[in-house]
């Protein structure tokens, strides 16, 4: 409950700031605390990262008032532990975004992904450079691997033995196998991305409207909780500062 009232209400990435701060990262989130560790965050870094600037655009779209479900960051937290592990081209980042939000038609999101002009951060570590995906099938490949990625990291984060060991590297830490993601949110989180492997669920309808229905996102509404994921994901790696203002990207499907 405590780690939901951190993540969920607009103030993630001041959070999990200040539990790495104050050495509490490595008791609460290990896993993520390894990763601050691998890069040689230090404790008062003013600096940011892929896992703080992903929560830092949660952070925009959330309020006290407009939380999100709990689904939503655990999600967060899988794609971010998935992609640490295996970098991929911003092509597969973005198709994989494009297939969550429109309900999981791969070969509609890799048609928009190709023809995106928008720059991409080439700042993170875990965004390789553009590489030689030819077909759309290689592409489809791709993001279907990364969406098994995220669910094999759902499972890594819910395996007390596998949590216990992630700061194992750094014998100066604290122990901890503390597991707070509960079975049923595991499960629920694996639906959000289950689309892109599954396919197009019957029934579905995209939404029309750009605007978030905060009632839907509070008690963590299949459709709404993917819209999110993808907008937040997507804003991460392409951030629209970096959106060359003669550049139009697909519609303006995640403005």
């Amino acid at each position: 409950m405590e780690m939901n009232y951190m993540l969920a209400f607009g103030a993630a990435e001041a959070s999990i700031r200040l539990l790495w701060k104050y050495g509490l990262l490595e008791i609460l989130l290990p896993i993520q605390a390894a990763y601050f560790v691998s890069l040689g965050f230090r404790r008062r870094d003013k600096r940011s990262n892929l896992l703080l600037s992903l929560f830092a655009n949660l952070d925009k779209l959330l309020a006290p008032d407009r939380p999100c479900h709990s689904s939503l960051w655990v999600s967060i937290l899988a794609f971010h532990k998935a992609l640490a592990d295996q970098p991929r081209d911003p092509l597969v980042v973005a198709t994989f975004c494009l297939a969550v939000h429109n309900g999981g038609c791969l070969s509609e999101a890799v048609c928009i992904a190709k023809i995106i002009s928008q720059p991409y951060d080439s700042s993170f570590h875990e965004v390789l450079g553009p590489g030689n995906l030819l077909t759309d099938e290689n592409v489809m490949d791709e993001v279907k691997d990364l969406a098994d990625s995220v669910r094999t990291a759902l499972s890594k984060m819910t395996d007390r033995a596998f949590v216990s060991q992630a700061m194992a590297k750094y014998p100066q830490a604290p122990h901890s196998d503390l597991v707070f993601i509960s079975m049923a949110l595991q499960e629920r989180a694996e639906k959000i991305i289950s689309c892109v492997t599954k396919g197009r669920e019957k029934g579905f309808v995209p939404k029309r409207s750009n605007n978030i229905n905060y009632e839907s996102l509070a008690v963590g509404n299949l459709h709404e909780v993917r819209l999110m994921l993808s907008r937040v994901i997507f804003d991460t790696i392409y951030p629209p500062h970096l959106k060359n203002t003669n550049a139009k990207h697909a519609n303006g499907r995640f403005t």
